[in-house]
């Protein structure tokens, strides 16, 4: 049942509502740029710095308050690097230089166990950069790792593992499903050979098929696979047609992409110029078509069937993202107060470097890099992580959380029921399904002056 109140008027706001004019110029302000800005974390990373002084782990985890955490692993290596991405990745398939890198990521975990293991693991995901490039005994020790050091229950906790079709293996999913993974996500993101390789993806579709037949062979609880609309030289039928192709293994999940293209990717901005703007054609016409499969939308990007779940008893663990420990070179960690990680880059140069630092290493037991939440932002983070999807922001569980309300805070935020992007039930604020496709440029609009003027500031090495 919708509420029946107007945001405005709730505990006596009386700040005058705009004008038609001023909501539409709002309105077509978010519109006409829906994908300026890829919203996948809060801060982003360019707005960390260096922490002055690093932060010592052991006081930080002792006093983070979420009740269960995540364990993330991050494996930096591709075999390429897609011309889209600018992820922290290093096109590198040498065996002695992923082996000295896991030794690392181990004696890191040896150092940060102690300071976590006073609450338990609700899920764990090892990501990249693409882990199953590692060779079959580097991936194994991977959950090695996760269980005897970091003490991970693999009976009680959602495991998560990215991989690609060029890298799948027999012996590489026996170690997956032996390790009790439950969710096996691949980015396949075309099956047209033309638009892969317009991404400096070359991929062999007959490849993509034998990845498909051979994870079908195991059953994952799972199965996510990835695809990218906007490609050069896509068209709305083309795209469709890899819809289809993916929805013919009927994964349980599937999450669709937009192309985002920047100065510092293979694939620039201007390469698209060229071609007509068909993101938002392809967004709504995937929609549709998920829908009619029987595929439920949960944000801008992901879709799933109500049957994909894991058959564990898990712990709860919350939408947040608070709790996240991050383990490897290029991997985030997120407590209430204070995000860190190590540097960012995306030139080779840069990665090389930044992960040989991270192997050379001997202590692992300092923040030195990243940014501390201000009040303000913990609420803004709050707000994005819960709005942008389609489940929505509790009112109350804000005013739980922060002893305030949501409207006295953020007044802006009556914009969204205003311009009919928002609605209020059940004491739930959530977008309507037309704004979910607008998600990136409404949380561009609502990230803080501070973070932006920071994230402007960053100068990429």
């Amino acid at each position: 049942m919708a509420s029946s109140y107007h945001p405005r008027l709730l505990h006596g706001d009386v700040s005058p509502s705009p004008s038609s004019e001023e909501l539409l110029q709002w309105k077509s302000g978010i519109t006409a740029n829906p994908y300026r800005s890829y919203l996948y974390s809060y801060p982003h990373k360019t707005a960390y710095r260096d922490l002055e002084p690093p932060l010592p782990l052991n006081e930080l985890w002792r006093d983070e308050p979420a009740e269960s955490f995540f364990l993330y692993m991050h494996i930096p290596f591709c075999g390429a690097r897609c011309g889209f991405c600018n992820l922290f990745t290093l096109p590198d398939k040498r065996a002695d230089v992923h082996a000295r890198y896991v030794d690392a990521l181990e004696r890191q975990a040896r150092q940060w166990a102690p300071f976590t293991a006073h609450k338990p693991y609700a899920r764990f995901a090892i990501g990249g950069g693409t882990p199953t490039l590692l060779a079959p005994d580097q991936l194994r020790r991977l959950f090695y790792i996760a269980t005897d050091i970091m003490g991970l229950a693999t009976d009680k906790v959602s495991i998560s593992v990215e991989t690609s079709p060029e890298t799948l293996t027999v012996e590489k999913l026996e170690i997956l499903k032996d390790a009790n993974v439950d969710r096996v996500s691949m980015g396949i993101q075309s099956f047209v050979a033309s638009e892969s390789a317009a991404i400096y993806r070359p991929q062999d579709p007959d490849i993509v098929y034998r990845a498909l037949e051979l994870l079908g062979r195991y059953d994952f609880p799972i199965l996510n696979l990835d695809l990218i609309y906007g490609l050069p030289g896509q068209t709305v039928e083309t795209w469709l047609y890899s819809l289809n192709q993916t929805l013919s293994y009927n994964p349980g999940e599937i999450f669709i992409y937009p192309l985002y293209t920047r100065e510092h990717t293979i694939v620039k901005p201007g390469d698209l110029d060229r071609q007509e703007d068909i993101r938002l054609q392809c967004y709504n016409a995937a929609r549709e078509l998920l829908e009619r499969h029987g595929y439920r939308q949960y944000s801008m990007r992901r879709f799933a069937k109500e049957t994909a779940e894991s058959h564990k008893p898990l712990l709860d663990y919350s939408c947040q993202e608070e709790g996240m420990v991050g383990l490897g070179c290029g991997a985030r960690s997120y407590t209430r107060g204070v995000h860190y990680a190590s540097r960012y880059g995306v030139s080779r140069k840069a990665t090389e470097s930044i992960i040989a630092d991270y192997v050379a290493a001997e202590r692992y037991d300092t923040a030195d890099y990243g940014i501390v939440l201000e009040p303000e932002e913990q609420k803004r983070r709050f707000i994005l992580k819960a709005i942008l999807h389609s489940e929505g922001l509790k009112l109350s569980q804000y005013t739980e959380r922060f002893g305030t309300l949501l409207w006295s805070d953020f007044p802006e935020l009556a914009l969204l029921t205003d311009s009919g992007f928002g609605l209020v039930e059940d004491d739930v604020l959530r977008l309507t399904g037309e704004a979910l496709g607008y998600s990136d440029s409404i949380g561009d609009w609502f990230i803080s002056s501070d973070i932006r003027e920071r994230m402007e500031r960053f100068v990429l090495p």
